[in-house]
């Protein structure tokens, strides 16, 4: 690896790991007036099409499973959210949204919009379009050269937020 070439990569982690820092103290702000954390939204995001086990939202997420478990319990327990069970597996039971959890995501969707209306206006609508392809093809370059599988997916596309 040449001199350069490693001084791309510190500069594209550092950049997102600051950007990182940045959509999660955004995605709190907007969380909060619905009574949510981002890290709630987010799992509770990664279930709103179909019920998931906790371990596949971790593989999407690309986090641990502990910490979706222990994120998925705190949503259940305030009624954000409903384990039921899985006919694919008997111990590893679904998240799934229930009303309460499906009405708090909802009261995010204005603020969601309006932060994407302004990312657009700010990067114009093809840069914003290629930051997103280029987002996805780093994280795919990356599950090559970690040998992550599609099995595995532990850096694949997060699930889309509504």
């Amino acid at each position: 690896m040449s001199r350069e070439q490693q001084d791309l990569l510190s500069r594209t982690a550092l950049g997102v790991f600051r950007l990182n820092g940045q959509f999660l103290a955004v995605s709190e702000e907007l969380a909060k007036p619905a009574g949510l954390t981002a890290a709630w939204w987010q799992v509770l995001g990664a279930v709103l099409r179909e019920p998931l086990p906790v371990a596949q939202i971790a593989r999407a997420m690309g986090i641990t499973r502990q910490s979706v478990q222990r994120i998925a319990d705190l949503l259940v327990e305030r009624g954000l959210a409903a384990y039921e069970p899985n006919p694919a597996h008997r111990r590893a039971k679904l998240v799934r949204p229930t009303e309460a959890g499906r009405a708090a995501i909802a009261e995010i969707g204005p603020g969601h919009a309006e932060l994407a209306a302004r990312l657009a206006a700010a990067l114009g609508p093809e840069q914003f379009a290629e930051t997103v392809r280029i987002l996805h093809q780093l994280s795919r370059a990356l599950d090559t050269i970690a040998g992550a599988g599609e099995e595995d997916g532990a850096l694949r596309e997060p699930p889309r937020r509504p």
